[in-house]
C-alpha cells in the first residue's frame, strides 16, 4: 500500500523519507510497538520495526486518535490553537490531546483515552473490562443501541417507518425522527447528549483547552448536536471556568484527519 501510494503520486519510493501510520490501540510512539487493541483484538506487535524492515525507511506509528487529532490541529478545526482536544464519536470514543502544539502521549504512551473514563459507577460493561466508561454511553454505537432499545419498547414510534428493520438502525435514525417531531426520538437524543456533554465537561475541567473538536459521522448533525452540547457543558463547568468554556466545534477533515496527521508525525516530535 505504501509503495502504491507513492507510485500513484509519481514519487519514487527511494525519495520517501518516512512513513506515518495511525492504528487503534496502545502504541509506543518511540518504538512503533502496538501493545493492545480492545476493539480489533491484536496484541504485542512490533509494527514499526516490521515495516521498516520491509520498506527500508523510517516508520512512525501513532495511535489513530492521536494521528487524527494532530491532523485537525495542523490543517483542520483546531488549526491556529495551541491547546486542543479532538473527540471522535464512533464505535467507541477516540480522543487526542494537543498541549502546546505537542501530542500528549503519557509516559506509557496511553494518555488521552477519555472514552475509558468512568461516568457511571457500576454502569454498562465496556470492552476494556471496566464498567460505566464514557464511550458506552456517548459513542455513536451507544446511541444506536439506545435507539434500538427504545424502538423495541415502543412499536408506534416514527423511527420504525424510517428503517426497513431493526438491523438498519444507526446513529442517524433518532436524529432524523426527532427532526420530524417524534417525541421518543427526541428523548433518546436528549439523553444521549447529556452523556456527551458530561464527558466533555470532564475534558474541560481536566485540560481546559482552547478548542474541542467533535468528529465522527454524528458530527454531521452540525448545530443540532453542537448547540445543545455547548449549553450543557457551559452549565456543568460554569462555576469552575467562570463561564469561559472552550470553543466547541465540528472537526473539518473527516476521514482525511488521520491520514494528514500520520503524514505529519515527524513534526510532532
Amino acid at each position: 500500500l505504501c509503495r502504491t501510494v507513492a507510485k500513484e503520486n509519481n514519487v519514487p519510493f527511494s525519495e520517501v523519507r518516512y512513513v506515518g501510520i495511525g492504528t487503534p490501540g496502545s502504541v509506543n510512539f518511540t518504538t512503533g510497538f502496538v501493545g493492545y487493541n480492545t476493539n480489533f483484538g491484536y496484541y504485542d506487535w512490533n509494527l514499526g520495526t516490521d515495516l521498516e524492515a520491509l520498506l527500508g525507511c523510517k516508520v512512525y506509528v501513532e495511535n489513530d486518535a492521536n494521528a487524527a487529532a494532530f491532523g485537525e490541529y495542523i490543517a483542520g478545526g483546531a488549526k491556529g490553537y495551541k491547546d486542543a482536544v479532538i473527540i471522535t464519536l464512533g464505535t467507541g470514543i477516540g480522543s487526542g490531546i494537543i498541549l502546546g502544539g505537542k501530542i500528549l502521549r503519557g509516559f506509557n504512551f496511553a494518555a488521552g483515552e477519555m472514552g475509558h473514563t468512568v461516568i457511571v459507577k457500576g454502569g454498562r460493561k465496556c470492552n476494556c473490562g471496566r464498567q460505566g466508561c464514557w464511550e458506552r454511553y456517548a459513542s455513536s454505537r451507544a446511541l444506536t443501541e439506545d435507539t434500538k432499545a427504545a424502538m423495541q419498547e415502543h412499536g408506534d414510534t416514527l423511527m420504525w417507518k424510517l428503517v426497513p428493520d431493526i438491523d438498519h438502525v444507526n446513529a442517524k435514525t433518532s436524529f432524523d425522527a426527532m427532526a420530524k417531531g417524534d417525541a421518543l426520538a427526541k428523548q433518546v437524543v436528549e439523553n444521549w447528549m447529556d452523556y456527551v456533554a458530561c464527558g466533555i465537561a470532564n475534558v474541560v475541567n481536566t485540560f481546559e483547552p482552547e478548542v474541542i473538536c467533535i468528529g465522527g459521522g454524528v458530527s454531521n448533525q452540525g448545530e443540532t448536536l453542537l448547540a445543545p452540547v455547548r449549553a450543557r457543558v457551559q452549565k456543568e463547568t460554569h462555576d469552575i471556568t467562570g463561564g469561559r468554556v472552550p470553543e466547541i466545534r465540528a472537526c473539518e477533515l473527516r476521514n482525511d484527519a488521520g491520514v494528514i496527521g500520520a503524514a505529519a508525525l515527524e513534526s510532532s516530535i
